[in-house]
């Protein structure tokens, strides 16, 4: 696996990953033109991404059926150099005949076995999962068996 990134200008740089392009970029305080999400952003929707598909999978082979499905990531920096994250915390958006126990064992095995960017990320720091159903904030899963 390789990711490219080719400098185009000011701190602007293209990333090649996987045949697909997109610009990353710094804010204009920082001397760049805001031409692209910075990276580290992108470690959150790479978050995001990962336990969401994960999710998604296992619901659909649950045979459970939504209308709406988001995955936000939250995610606090130190305030000292090197800024790194110093927590996170994914959020689970879900509208649907869900049973609340399956989305429970989704959510958990996502984090626990399958999702290697949490992995990655809890070796580091603390990684705290929401899940919203149908509007109602669902007890934290416990860990998968």
């Amino acid at each position: 696996m390789q990711t490219t990134l080719t400098h185009t200008g000011g701190m602007a740089f293209d990333v090649e990953i996987e045949g697909f392009h997109l610009t990353v970029d710094a804010a204009p305080e920082f001397g760049g033109n805001d031409l692209g999400p910075r990276p580290k952003p992108l470690m959150l929707a790479a978050l995001a991404g990962c336990t969401g598909m994960d999710v998604v999978s296992m619901l659909a082979k649950m045979r459970q059926t939504w209308t709406r499905f988001q995955v936000r990531v939250e995610a606090d920096l130190t305030a000292e150099h090197p800024k790194v994250f110093q927590d996170f915390t994914v959020i689970f958006e879900i509208d649907g005949e869900v049973d609340p126990g399956r989305l429970a064992r989704a959510i958990a095995l996502s984090r626990d076995r399958y999702c290697g960017v949490s992995a990655m990320y809890r070796a580091h720091a603390p990684v705290r999962i929401r899940a919203i159903l149908n509007g109602e904030e669902q007890p934290e899963p416990p860990p998968a068996s």
